[in-house]
Protein backbone atom coordinates (compact mmCIF):
# COMPACT_ATOMS: atom_id res chain seq x y z
CA UNK A 1 0.00 0.00 0.00
CA UNK A 2 1.31 3.24 -0.95
CA UNK A 3 1.48 6.47 1.66
CA UNK A 4 -1.20 8.91 1.49
CA UNK A 5 -0.12 12.49 0.96
CA UNK A 6 -1.97 15.85 0.43
CA UNK A 7 -3.69 16.30 -2.63
CA UNK A 8 -0.89 18.43 -4.12
CA UNK A 9 2.06 15.86 -3.81
CA UNK A 10 3.34 12.36 -4.70
CA UNK A 11 3.44 9.13 -2.52
CA UNK A 12 6.63 8.68 -1.15
CA UNK A 13 6.94 5.06 -0.65
CA UNK A 14 8.75 3.04 -3.36
CA UNK A 15 6.51 0.06 -4.79
CA UNK A 16 7.24 -3.21 -5.81
CA UNK A 17 7.59 -4.76 -9.40
CA UNK A 18 4.18 -6.68 -9.02
CA UNK A 19 2.30 -3.32 -8.01
CA UNK A 20 3.47 -1.39 -10.98
CA UNK A 21 2.72 -4.36 -13.15
CA UNK A 22 -0.81 -4.13 -12.13
CA UNK A 23 -0.85 -0.89 -12.11
CA UNK A 24 -0.11 -1.15 -15.78
CA UNK A 25 -1.65 -4.43 -16.91
CA UNK A 26 -5.47 -2.57 -18.07
CA UNK A 27 -3.44 -1.06 -20.58
CA UNK A 28 -3.12 -3.85 -22.55
CA UNK A 29 -6.89 -4.41 -22.50
CA UNK A 30 -7.63 -1.08 -23.45
CA UNK A 31 -5.16 -0.90 -26.24
CA UNK A 32 -6.28 -3.83 -27.79
CA UNK A 33 -9.50 -2.88 -28.78
CA UNK A 34 -9.30 -0.03 -31.25
CA UNK A 35 -5.93 -0.74 -33.05
CA UNK A 36 -8.18 -4.38 -34.04
CA UNK A 37 -10.69 -2.31 -34.45
CA UNK A 38 -9.37 -0.07 -37.01
CA UNK A 39 -6.43 -1.73 -38.82
CA UNK A 40 -8.37 -5.27 -39.80
CA UNK A 41 -12.13 -5.22 -38.47
CA UNK A 42 -13.49 -2.20 -40.24
CA UNK A 43 -11.42 -2.26 -42.88
CA UNK A 44 -12.50 -5.49 -44.06
CA UNK A 45 -16.26 -5.51 -43.30
CA UNK A 46 -16.43 -2.34 -44.90
CA UNK A 47 -14.81 -3.47 -47.97
CA UNK A 48 -17.71 -5.96 -48.56
CA UNK A 49 -20.50 -3.12 -47.04
CA UNK A 50 -19.25 0.39 -49.62
CA UNK A 51 -18.90 0.77 -52.60
CA UNK A 52 -14.74 0.19 -54.31
CA UNK A 53 -12.61 2.95 -52.96
CA UNK A 54 -14.35 4.08 -50.09
CA UNK A 55 -13.66 1.69 -47.57
CA UNK A 56 -10.66 3.90 -46.27
CA UNK A 57 -13.04 7.28 -45.84
CA UNK A 58 -15.69 5.21 -44.58
CA UNK A 59 -13.26 3.87 -41.53
CA UNK A 60 -12.36 7.73 -41.38
CA UNK A 61 -15.70 9.07 -40.82
CA UNK A 62 -17.05 6.49 -38.11
CA UNK A 63 -13.25 6.79 -36.44
CA UNK A 64 -13.88 10.42 -36.44
CA UNK A 65 -17.57 10.06 -34.90
CA UNK A 66 -15.87 7.65 -32.35
CA UNK A 67 -13.46 10.23 -31.80
CA UNK A 68 -15.60 12.90 -30.71
CA UNK A 69 -17.37 10.83 -27.86
CA UNK A 70 -14.04 9.91 -26.61
CA UNK A 71 -12.99 13.66 -26.38
CA UNK A 72 -15.86 14.38 -24.25
CA UNK A 73 -16.67 11.60 -21.97
CA UNK A 74 -12.83 10.41 -21.09
CA UNK A 75 -11.73 13.36 -19.13
CA UNK A 76 -15.26 14.30 -17.97
CA UNK A 77 -15.48 10.61 -16.66
CA UNK A 78 -11.64 11.35 -15.15
CA UNK A 79 -12.49 14.63 -13.48
CA UNK A 80 -15.65 13.08 -11.63
CA UNK A 81 -13.72 10.07 -10.79
CA UNK A 82 -11.06 12.63 -8.75
CA UNK A 83 -14.35 13.12 -6.41
CA UNK A 84 -16.13 9.96 -6.32
CA UNK A 85 -16.40 8.35 -2.94
CA UNK A 86 -17.31 4.89 -3.05
CA UNK A 87 -16.51 1.27 -1.13
CA UNK A 88 -14.38 0.56 -4.44
CA UNK A 89 -12.42 3.73 -4.06
CA UNK A 90 -12.49 6.38 -6.70
CA UNK A 91 -11.56 4.72 -9.89
CA UNK A 92 -12.36 1.50 -9.70
CA UNK A 93 -16.29 1.32 -10.48
CA UNK A 94 -16.00 3.71 -13.61
CA UNK A 95 -13.47 0.18 -14.54
CA UNK A 96 -16.18 -2.04 -13.75
CA UNK A 97 -18.77 -0.53 -15.39
CA UNK A 98 -17.33 0.46 -18.56
CA UNK A 99 -14.82 -3.06 -19.36
CA UNK A 100 -18.30 -4.74 -18.75
CA UNK A 101 -20.20 -2.48 -21.36
CA UNK A 102 -17.34 -2.91 -23.51
CA UNK A 103 -17.90 -7.04 -24.04
CA UNK A 104 -21.71 -6.45 -24.58
CA UNK A 105 -20.88 -3.99 -27.58
CA UNK A 106 -18.06 -5.71 -29.03
CA UNK A 107 -20.66 -8.87 -29.20
CA UNK A 108 -22.87 -6.40 -30.92
CA UNK A 109 -20.73 -5.21 -33.05
CA UNK A 110 -19.21 -8.48 -34.10
CA UNK A 111 -22.97 -9.43 -34.96
CA UNK A 112 -23.78 -6.23 -37.21
CA UNK A 113 -23.74 -6.85 -40.98
CA UNK A 114 -25.12 -3.14 -41.78
CA UNK A 115 -22.98 -0.11 -41.78
CA UNK A 116 -25.35 1.74 -39.52
CA UNK A 117 -25.16 -0.84 -37.00
CA UNK A 118 -21.22 -1.15 -37.26
CA UNK A 119 -20.90 2.75 -36.61
CA UNK A 120 -23.81 3.05 -33.39
CA UNK A 121 -21.74 -0.05 -31.63
CA UNK A 122 -18.05 1.47 -32.92
CA UNK A 123 -19.80 4.88 -31.29
CA UNK A 124 -21.06 3.10 -27.77
CA UNK A 125 -17.58 1.28 -27.52
CA UNK A 126 -16.26 4.45 -27.57
CA UNK A 127 -18.29 5.50 -24.94
CA UNK A 128 -17.94 2.70 -22.07
CA UNK A 129 -14.30 2.15 -23.15
CA UNK A 130 -13.73 5.56 -22.08
CA UNK A 131 -16.14 5.68 -18.89
CA UNK A 132 -13.17 3.35 -17.96
CA UNK A 133 -10.34 4.91 -19.43
CA UNK A 134 -10.47 8.35 -18.02
CA UNK A 135 -10.45 7.23 -14.42
CA UNK A 136 -7.73 4.32 -14.52
CA UNK A 137 -5.66 6.99 -15.83
CA UNK A 138 -5.31 8.47 -12.85
CA UNK A 139 -3.42 5.61 -11.36
CA UNK A 140 0.38 6.29 -11.85
CA UNK A 141 -0.08 10.15 -10.83
CA UNK A 142 -2.04 8.67 -7.79
CA UNK A 143 0.25 6.35 -6.73
CA UNK A 144 3.61 5.71 -8.01
CA UNK A 145 6.29 8.09 -6.33
CA UNK A 146 8.68 10.32 -8.36
CA UNK A 147 11.78 8.18 -8.93
CA UNK A 148 9.78 5.37 -10.15
CA UNK A 149 7.59 7.21 -12.61
CA UNK A 150 10.13 6.50 -15.88
CA UNK A 151 9.93 3.24 -15.08
CA UNK A 152 6.16 3.27 -14.64
CA UNK A 153 5.48 4.56 -17.52
CA UNK A 154 7.59 2.07 -19.12
CA UNK A 155 5.52 -0.29 -18.31
CA UNK A 156 2.42 1.70 -19.38
CA UNK A 157 4.18 1.62 -22.81
CA UNK A 158 4.72 -1.46 -22.81
CA UNK A 159 1.30 -2.79 -21.85
CA UNK A 160 0.02 0.05 -24.62
CA UNK A 161 2.08 -2.00 -27.74
CA UNK A 162 1.61 -5.62 -26.26
CA UNK A 163 -2.19 -4.46 -26.24
CA UNK A 164 -2.53 -3.78 -30.15
CA UNK A 165 0.10 -6.75 -30.91
CA UNK A 166 -2.07 -9.01 -29.60
CA UNK A 167 -5.38 -7.25 -30.68
CA UNK A 168 -4.13 -7.22 -34.36
CA UNK A 169 -2.90 -11.02 -34.57
CA UNK A 170 -5.75 -12.19 -32.78
CA UNK A 171 -7.60 -9.96 -35.65
CA UNK A 172 -5.72 -10.75 -38.45
CA UNK A 173 -6.04 -14.46 -38.18
CA UNK A 174 -9.20 -14.77 -40.16
CA UNK A 175 -7.94 -12.87 -42.82
CA UNK A 176 -5.07 -16.29 -42.59
CA UNK A 177 -8.31 -18.87 -42.61
CA UNK A 178 -10.34 -17.46 -45.48
CA UNK A 179 -11.06 -19.44 -48.17
CA UNK A 180 -10.15 -17.92 -51.63
CA UNK A 181 -12.60 -15.59 -52.63
CA UNK A 182 -14.86 -15.74 -49.06
CA UNK A 183 -14.92 -13.02 -47.02
CA UNK A 184 -13.50 -13.44 -43.53
CA UNK A 185 -15.60 -14.11 -40.63
CA UNK A 186 -14.26 -12.03 -37.68
CA UNK A 187 -16.91 -12.77 -35.48
CA UNK A 188 -14.82 -14.64 -32.86
CA UNK A 189 -11.65 -13.13 -32.90
CA UNK A 190 -13.82 -9.88 -32.12
CA UNK A 191 -15.65 -11.08 -28.60
CA UNK A 192 -12.26 -12.83 -27.37
CA UNK A 193 -10.83 -9.03 -27.73
CA UNK A 194 -13.78 -8.02 -25.61
CA UNK A 195 -13.23 -11.17 -22.75
CA UNK A 196 -9.34 -10.43 -22.78
CA UNK A 197 -10.09 -6.60 -21.88
CA UNK A 198 -13.01 -7.63 -19.51
CA UNK A 199 -9.49 -10.28 -17.99
CA UNK A 200 -7.26 -6.79 -17.37
CA UNK A 201 -9.95 -4.99 -15.96
CA UNK A 202 -10.65 -7.28 -13.04
CA UNK A 203 -6.85 -7.87 -12.49
CA UNK A 204 -6.81 -4.17 -11.86
CA UNK A 205 -9.80 -3.56 -9.79
CA UNK A 206 -9.10 -7.05 -7.57
CA UNK A 207 -5.28 -5.91 -6.82
CA UNK A 208 -4.82 -2.09 -6.88
CA UNK A 209 -5.08 -0.21 -3.97
CA UNK A 210 -6.67 2.95 -4.31
CA UNK A 211 -3.62 5.27 -1.94
CA UNK A 212 -5.37 8.87 -2.77
CA UNK A 213 -8.78 10.57 -0.83
CA UNK A 214 -10.80 12.00 -3.27
CA UNK A 215 -11.38 15.79 -3.83
CA UNK A 216 -14.28 17.42 -1.71
CA UNK A 217 -17.00 18.70 -4.03
CA UNK A 218 -17.55 20.96 -1.87
CA UNK A 219 -21.54 21.28 -2.50
CA UNK A 220 -21.36 21.34 -6.11
CA UNK A 221 -23.35 18.93 -8.39
CA UNK A 222 -22.53 16.41 -10.38
CA UNK A 223 -23.45 17.93 -13.47
CA UNK A 224 -20.86 21.52 -12.44
CA UNK A 225 -18.06 19.10 -12.00
CA UNK A 226 -18.30 17.86 -15.27
CA UNK A 227 -18.86 21.18 -17.04
CA UNK A 228 -15.71 22.26 -14.83
CA UNK A 229 -13.58 19.47 -16.78
CA UNK A 230 -13.50 22.14 -19.73
CA UNK A 231 -12.58 24.70 -17.69
CA UNK A 232 -10.68 28.08 -18.69
CA UNK A 233 -7.78 27.51 -15.98
CA UNK A 234 -6.31 24.18 -18.10
CA UNK A 235 -4.96 26.75 -20.68
CA UNK A 236 -2.82 28.47 -17.39
CA UNK A 237 -1.04 25.19 -17.93
CA UNK A 238 0.63 26.64 -21.07
CA UNK A 239 3.06 23.45 -21.05
CA UNK A 240 0.61 20.79 -20.69
CA UNK A 241 -1.46 22.48 -23.56
CA UNK A 242 1.50 22.48 -26.00
CA UNK A 243 2.61 18.93 -25.16
CA UNK A 244 -1.06 17.57 -25.55
CA UNK A 245 -0.82 19.29 -28.80
CA UNK A 246 2.69 17.83 -29.56
CA UNK A 247 1.06 14.29 -28.66
CA UNK A 248 -1.06 14.26 -31.19
CA UNK A 249 1.13 15.17 -34.01
CA UNK A 250 3.46 12.79 -32.88
CA UNK A 251 0.63 9.55 -32.18
CA UNK A 252 -0.95 10.79 -35.57
CA UNK A 253 2.47 10.25 -37.32
CA UNK A 254 2.64 6.67 -35.05
CA UNK A 255 -0.85 5.77 -35.96
CA UNK A 256 -0.75 6.53 -39.94
CA UNK A 257 1.91 3.59 -39.71
CA UNK A 258 -0.35 1.23 -37.71
CA UNK A 259 -3.96 1.87 -39.00
CA UNK A 260 -2.94 2.45 -42.67
CA UNK A 261 -1.24 -0.99 -43.09
CA UNK A 262 -4.00 -3.07 -44.55
CA UNK A 263 -4.73 -0.25 -47.30
CA UNK A 264 -1.13 0.29 -47.72
CA UNK A 265 -0.40 -3.09 -48.38
CA UNK A 266 -3.43 -4.02 -50.47
CA UNK A 267 -3.61 -0.55 -53.15
CA UNK A 268 0.35 0.29 -53.01
CA UNK A 269 2.21 -3.62 -52.78
CA UNK A 270 -0.78 -5.02 -54.46
CA UNK A 271 -1.22 -7.98 -51.80
CA UNK A 272 -4.13 -10.22 -51.61
CA UNK A 273 -6.44 -10.99 -48.83
CA UNK A 274 -3.87 -14.10 -47.37
CA UNK A 275 -0.94 -12.15 -47.91
CA UNK A 276 -2.20 -8.79 -45.64
CA UNK A 277 -3.37 -11.14 -43.14
CA UNK A 278 0.47 -12.43 -42.93
CA UNK A 279 2.42 -9.19 -43.75
CA UNK A 280 -0.13 -7.32 -41.45
CA UNK A 281 0.70 -9.77 -38.84
CA UNK A 282 4.36 -9.65 -38.80
CA UNK A 283 4.46 -6.00 -39.64
CA UNK A 284 2.65 -5.77 -36.09
CA UNK A 285 5.34 -8.18 -34.37
CA UNK A 286 8.47 -5.81 -35.73
CA UNK A 287 6.43 -2.67 -34.85
CA UNK A 288 6.34 -4.20 -31.56
CA UNK A 289 9.39 -5.66 -30.94
CA UNK A 290 10.88 -2.63 -32.07
CA UNK A 291 8.44 -0.95 -29.13
CA UNK A 292 9.50 -2.83 -26.95
CA UNK A 293 13.03 -3.37 -27.12
CA UNK A 294 13.41 0.46 -26.51
CA UNK A 295 10.46 1.59 -23.84
CA UNK A 296 12.37 0.56 -20.62
CA UNK A 297 15.85 1.95 -22.21
CA UNK A 298 14.17 5.43 -22.99
CA UNK A 299 12.74 5.82 -19.88
CA UNK A 300 16.42 5.63 -17.93
CA UNK A 301 17.72 7.68 -21.10
CA UNK A 302 15.13 10.53 -20.04
CA UNK A 303 15.96 10.08 -16.70
CA UNK A 304 19.62 10.91 -17.24
CA UNK A 305 19.26 13.29 -20.04
CA UNK A 306 16.02 14.55 -19.64
CA UNK A 307 12.50 13.47 -20.93
CA UNK A 308 12.25 16.36 -23.71
CA UNK A 309 15.68 15.34 -25.67
CA UNK A 310 14.61 11.67 -25.94
CA UNK A 311 11.43 12.82 -27.46
CA UNK A 312 13.19 14.89 -29.85
CA UNK A 313 15.48 11.82 -31.18
CA UNK A 314 11.96 9.99 -31.40
CA UNK A 315 10.60 12.60 -33.77
CA UNK A 316 13.27 12.03 -36.43
CA UNK A 317 13.01 8.47 -36.02
CA UNK A 318 9.39 8.80 -36.78
CA UNK A 319 10.12 10.68 -39.51
CA UNK A 320 12.42 8.97 -40.97
CA UNK A 321 10.68 5.26 -40.60
CA UNK A 322 7.79 6.90 -42.31
CA UNK A 323 9.47 8.40 -45.52
CA UNK A 324 10.83 4.98 -46.04
CA UNK A 325 7.69 3.59 -46.27
CA UNK A 326 6.48 6.29 -48.05
CA UNK A 327 8.44 5.36 -50.79
CA UNK A 328 8.98 1.51 -50.20
CA UNK A 329 8.94 -0.96 -53.23
CA UNK A 330 8.60 -4.26 -51.44
CA UNK A 331 7.21 -5.13 -48.49
CA UNK A 332 10.60 -5.88 -47.27
CA UNK A 333 11.57 -2.65 -47.41
CA UNK A 334 8.34 -1.09 -45.71
CA UNK A 335 9.69 -3.22 -42.53
CA UNK A 336 12.50 -1.64 -42.52
CA UNK A 337 10.15 1.85 -42.46
CA UNK A 338 8.28 0.04 -39.65
CA UNK A 339 11.19 -0.57 -37.53
CA UNK A 340 12.39 2.79 -37.05
CA UNK A 341 8.70 4.07 -36.33
CA UNK A 342 8.40 1.24 -33.85
CA UNK A 343 11.57 2.14 -31.88
CA UNK A 344 10.12 5.83 -32.24
CA UNK A 345 6.68 4.86 -30.57
CA UNK A 346 8.98 2.70 -28.30
CA UNK A 347 10.74 5.95 -27.23
CA UNK A 348 8.09 8.18 -27.46
CA UNK A 349 5.08 6.42 -25.94
CA UNK A 350 6.98 5.62 -22.24
CA UNK A 351 8.69 9.35 -21.91
CA UNK A 352 5.72 11.33 -22.98
CA UNK A 353 3.79 9.14 -20.23
CA UNK A 354 6.26 10.30 -17.44
CA UNK A 355 6.65 13.82 -18.85
CA UNK A 356 3.47 14.33 -19.01
CA UNK A 357 2.62 12.83 -15.22
CA UNK A 358 5.40 14.91 -14.01
CA UNK A 359 3.65 18.43 -15.34
CA UNK A 360 0.06 17.77 -13.87
CA UNK A 361 -1.40 18.99 -10.69
CA UNK A 362 -1.46 16.15 -9.35
CA UNK A 363 -4.79 16.43 -6.80
CA UNK A 364 -6.62 16.81 -10.28
CA UNK A 365 -4.75 13.66 -11.74
CA UNK A 366 -7.57 11.94 -13.43
CA UNK A 367 -9.19 15.32 -14.88
CA UNK A 368 -5.53 16.15 -16.78
CA UNK A 369 -4.95 12.53 -17.42
CA UNK A 370 -8.27 12.20 -19.63
CA UNK A 371 -7.84 15.95 -20.65
CA UNK A 372 -4.09 14.89 -22.52
CA UNK A 373 -6.27 11.73 -24.10
CA UNK A 374 -7.79 14.31 -26.26
CA UNK A 375 -4.63 14.08 -28.14
CA UNK A 376 -4.53 10.02 -28.17
CA UNK A 377 -8.28 9.87 -29.55
CA UNK A 378 -7.94 12.30 -31.92
CA UNK A 379 -4.60 10.95 -33.55
CA UNK A 380 -6.12 7.95 -34.72
CA UNK A 381 -8.85 10.27 -36.73
CA UNK A 382 -6.64 12.81 -37.81
CA UNK A 383 -4.51 9.94 -39.17
CA UNK A 384 -7.20 7.72 -40.68
CA UNK A 385 -9.32 10.71 -41.88
CA UNK A 386 -6.60 12.26 -43.47
CA UNK A 387 -5.43 9.39 -45.04
CA UNK A 388 -9.07 8.73 -46.36
CA UNK A 389 -9.70 11.44 -47.65
CA UNK A 390 -6.14 11.94 -49.83
CA UNK A 391 -7.31 8.07 -50.83
CA UNK A 392 -10.62 8.92 -51.34
CA UNK A 393 -9.97 11.85 -54.04
CA UNK A 394 -7.21 10.35 -55.59
CA UNK A 395 -8.98 6.81 -56.59
CA UNK A 396 -11.68 9.16 -57.70
CA UNK A 397 -10.01 11.07 -60.22
CA UNK A 398 -7.33 8.42 -61.28
CA UNK A 399 -8.61 5.06 -60.40
CA UNK A 400 -6.99 2.11 -59.01
CA UNK A 401 -3.51 4.30 -59.25
CA UNK A 402 -4.89 6.73 -57.05
CA UNK A 403 -6.22 4.95 -54.36
CA UNK A 404 -1.98 3.28 -54.35
CA UNK A 405 -0.56 7.15 -54.66
CA UNK A 406 -2.95 7.95 -51.92
CA UNK A 407 -1.46 5.24 -49.39
CA UNK A 408 1.88 6.56 -50.05
CA UNK A 409 1.18 10.27 -49.88
CA UNK A 410 -0.37 9.31 -46.34
CA UNK A 411 2.97 8.15 -44.99
CA UNK A 412 4.78 11.66 -46.61
CA UNK A 413 1.99 13.41 -44.48
CA UNK A 414 3.08 11.18 -41.37
CA UNK A 415 7.15 12.37 -42.11
CA UNK A 416 5.06 16.36 -41.66
CA UNK A 417 2.82 14.92 -38.41
CA UNK A 418 6.07 14.04 -36.60
CA UNK A 419 8.04 17.27 -37.73
CA UNK A 420 4.80 19.36 -36.15
CA UNK A 421 5.16 17.38 -33.03
CA UNK A 422 8.53 18.29 -32.28
CA UNK A 423 8.27 21.71 -32.70
CA UNK A 424 5.61 22.05 -30.58
CA UNK A 425 7.59 20.12 -27.80
CA UNK A 426 10.32 23.37 -27.50
CA UNK A 427 7.17 25.33 -25.84
CA UNK A 428 6.98 22.47 -22.94
CA UNK A 429 8.66 22.75 -19.36
CA UNK A 430 9.70 19.77 -18.49
CA UNK A 431 10.26 21.07 -14.63
CA UNK A 432 8.17 18.99 -11.58
CA UNK A 433 5.22 20.07 -10.97
CA UNK A 434 6.07 19.32 -7.13
CA UNK A 435 9.34 21.51 -8.00
CA UNK A 436 7.52 24.12 -9.24
CA UNK A 437 5.21 24.17 -6.26
CA UNK A 438 8.13 24.33 -3.67
CA UNK A 439 10.09 27.23 -6.08
CA UNK A 440 12.78 24.64 -6.67
CA UNK A 441 15.00 24.65 -9.71
CA UNK A 442 14.76 21.76 -12.03
CA UNK A 443 16.61 18.80 -10.94
CA UNK A 444 17.58 15.69 -13.16
CA UNK A 445 14.94 13.01 -12.02
CA UNK A 446 16.41 9.99 -9.93
CA UNK A 447 17.58 6.72 -10.87
CA UNK A 448 14.86 4.75 -11.03
CA UNK A 449 14.48 2.08 -7.83
CA UNK A 450 12.36 -1.50 -7.86
CA UNK A 451 11.37 -2.31 -4.18
CA UNK A 452 11.16 -5.68 -2.84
Amino acid sequence: MTDVEEPAGRPRRQLPLRQLIQLSIYWLGLSMIFTALDTVVLPERLRELVPAGSANLAVGVISAIGAIVAIVVQPIMGSISDYTTSRWGRRKPYIVVGSTLDLVFLVGLANSNAVVALAAFYVLLQFSSNTAQGPFQGYVPDLVPAEQVGFASALVGIMSVLGPLLGVMRASIPLLLAPAGQSPDFTLATVVIGVVELSTALVTVLTVDEGRRAKDRAGRSWTQVALETWGRDVLRERSFVFLVASRLFILAGGSMLIREIDFYLGSALGLGANERGTWVAAASVILAGSVLVMSIPAARLSDRYGRKAVIFVACALGAAGAAVVSVAPIVWVTLLGAILVGVALGTFVSVDWALMTDIIPKADSGRYMGLSNVATGLAGTLAVGTAGIIVFVLARALGDPGEALGTRLAYVLAVGFFVVGAVLLRRVDPTRREDVEAGLPMAPAPVVVIAG
